[in-house]
């Protein structure tokens, strides 16, 4: 049998949590990153799936979401670490019928177990599925800049997205839905979890005010570059904050949904005026 430590999907989550780490995005312990796989990508490695252990969920698990597998960081794990030692910062767990625990088959080696962000992980999952069953990775970060934004701007989402679309043309043209925007609130909790879940019916990324932000995707670079923009954007946002003379025009906004083709947030841009 082949060896899941050496698989793609290892070792992408691993990359791109170092990468995440020299960005500045996940000082500590911060930040956390899920990824569905299917049987199809599980049985190279695994024959059958036998438990190393069992751990228990802190909440029901959502139907849609039970006897899956996913990857995940884990609770109090440094994403720096990752690469060299993924087994001990790593986990693949399968999430079992009951919804009430989950089957440990690999990884978390000294004894760990997944992130305390789980449930708000394994709810974004249950929500995205039901909107896009591609969507397979949710990626949770403290970008700087976003983090300053939500700060700055009101927990407002049209207004937050207005920001960013007139800061960055590429703005309209990734996150054409718009962004959620959740209020400060006690993470790790399974309030802010549902919280979460239900602004990702309708948005790829969400702000955590003060906190940092989700972002969902259908692979890893799916996800890291949803929020990769916005942070850039954020980061323009706040580096010209009350200095702009050339923002960028509505019809310009408007001009790159219709180039597209995109179904933007409404509400958001001014139509023109005839």
């Amino acid at each position: 049998m082949k060896k899941f430590v050496d698989s793609l999907f290892v070792k992408q989550l691993s990359e791109i949590s170092s990468n995440m780490y020299r960005q500045g995005w996940d000082e500590r312990n911060g930040g956390n990153i899920s990824y569905l796989l299917n049987e199809e990508e599980i049985r190279p490695y695994f024959k059958e799936d036998k438990a190393i252990r069992e751990i228990n969920l802190t909440f029901e698990a959502p139907e849609n979401i039970r006897e899956k597998y996913f990857l995940v960081t884990g609770t109090g794990k440094y994403f720096k670490n990752i690469k060299d030692d993924p087994e001990s910062n790593l986990g693949l767990v399968k999430i079992c019928k009951c919804g009430c625990s989950a089957k440990l088959l690999w990884g978390f080696k000294d004894g760990g177990k997944f992130t305390s962000e789980f449930p708000a992980h394994l709810m974004s999952h249950s929500a995205r599925l039901s909107v896009d069953p591609e969507n397979r990775v949710i990626m949770h970060t403290h970008p700087t800049y976003t983090l300053c934004m939500t700060a700055c701007v009101k927990t407002d989402e049209k207004e937050f997205t207005r920001k960013l679309w007139k800061s960055n043309t590429e703005a309209v043209v990734v996150f054409p839905e718009g962004i959620g925007v959740l209020p400060c609130m006690i993470c790790g909790t399974e309030e802010i979890g549902r919280a979460t879940a239900e602004k990702l019916k309708n948005f790829r990324v969400v702000t955590w005010t003060n906190h940092g932000i989700y972002g969902v995707g259908k692979n890893i670079d799916e996800a890291f570059g949803l929020i990769e923009t916005v942070e850039k954007t954020a980061q323009v946002y706040m580096l010209t904050l009350g200095h702009v003379v050339n923002e960028i025009p509505d019809e310009v906004i408007l001009g790159l949904a219709k180039l597209w083709n995109l179904k933007i947030m409404s509400g958001v841009i001014d139509k023109p005026k005839n």
